[in-house]
């Protein structure tokens, strides 16, 4: 038996014994075969492990350090422009925490440039604070705003927020080239165009909402005009008989067609003298004006105002705050 079994291998093709080694070779392979997937897969879970366990300490430590610590460094400012994590609460609206460090930061750059960085003396953190009320107050703020906005059907537009770049780079008659202006925005402030860019959107927005919500400074300015009509443009006699609800100024000379105003100095330039301007909207968004020019040159101009100032955002901004949950804080400034 023995013989004809070895007589039987004996006769094997070459492609039979070749099939039987790779037989062989596969068999042994698969010994390892499994134990490597095992390990493959442990790999696989520990990684995810891992990045859960980091991506919590980074929560848990990002947390820390803006709502504990109140940490405003350039790291976690950049991590909330990422991550859309609120600083506050205003009647429903998220406020977001990039806003409020952006305009803390900017106003702490502005001092840091006129005076120096502030030390840790007991002065120098009631400077922070103070700064960080005033930021907080802002950018709550601007979320009701934007809600208001949203719910009036109020939109900015990217033209918008350009034109007003471009009116601020040449703001008190000075032409800045766009890069000398940028330097200016980062050296003064700290700031980068896109930021500063935001900042103007946010500033839009609460003027364009302020004079639409504002229907009793509509009703004034309305009230204005006839009067203006009636008088043959005596801004003095119209301004004395609406006192104590508009302002009344004059340059009492001639001022830079360019002077920081609100936009009035501008306005005027466009008029000749005796003429006025119908009711237009400050730069500023803080009241509507109207402007008489009294006389010009080529950059300069001489005139009287009389301004209706908005007063209905204010007012609803403190009932909101008055209310109780109106505005829920998740930092505490002491």
């Amino acid at each position: 038996m023995k013989l004809f079994e070895s007589k039987k291998t004996d006769n094997k093709t070459d492609l039979e014994k070749v099939e039987e080694r790779r037989e062989e070779v596969l068999s042994k392979g698969r010994k390892f075969k499994y134990p490597l997937q095992y390990t493959k897969h442990r790999i696989v879970v520990n990684t995810i492990l891992i990045s859960i366990v980091v991506a919590v300490f980074l929560a848990v430590g990002g947390w820390l350090a803006l709502y504990r610590f109140q940490m405003t460094d350039e790291i976690l400012y950049r991590m909330t422009t990422i991550v859309p994590v609120s600083v506050a609460n205003v009647d429903g609206e998220q406020v977001r925490f990039s806003d409020y460090l952006m305009l803390y930061r900017s106003s702490i750059a502005s001092i840091g440039q006129r005076s120096g960085n502030l030390d840790d003396s007991e002065n120098g953190e009631w400077t922070r604070t103070m700064y960080k009320r005033a930021a907080l107050t802002s950018a709550e703020e601007y979320a009701y705003a934007m809600k208001l906005g949203r719910e009036a059907g109020v939109t900015v537009s990217d033209e918008e927020v350009d034109n007003e770049f471009e009116r601020h780079r040449q703001v008190g008659g000075i032409d800045r080239s766009e890069e000398g202006f940028l330097k200016v925005l980062k050296d003064d402030f700290g700031m980068s165009r896109s930021e500063y860019e935001r900042m103007l959107y946010l500033n839009i927005m609460k003027a364009k909402v302020s004079a639409v919500i504002d229907t009793d400074a509509s009703a004034l300015a309305d009230q204005i005009e006839a009067a203006l009509s009636e008088t043959n443009n005596d801004f003095k006699a119209v301004a004395g008989r609406f006192e104590g609800r508009v302002l009344y100024e004059e340059t009492g000379g001639l001022v830079a067609n360019k002077n920081i105003d609100g936009g009035r100095a501008s306005e005027a330039l466009k008029l000749e003298p005796g003429q006025t301007s119908g009711r237009f909207m400050s730069i500023n968004g803080d009241s509507f004006y109207f402007v008489k020019l009294v006389n010009k040159t080529d950059a300069e101009v001489n005139f009287v105002s009389i301004a209706v100032p908005f007063r209905e955002f204010d007012r609803r901004f403190e009932e909101i705050k008055n209310t109780e949950g109106g505005v829920n804080e998740y930092i505490t400034l002491e």
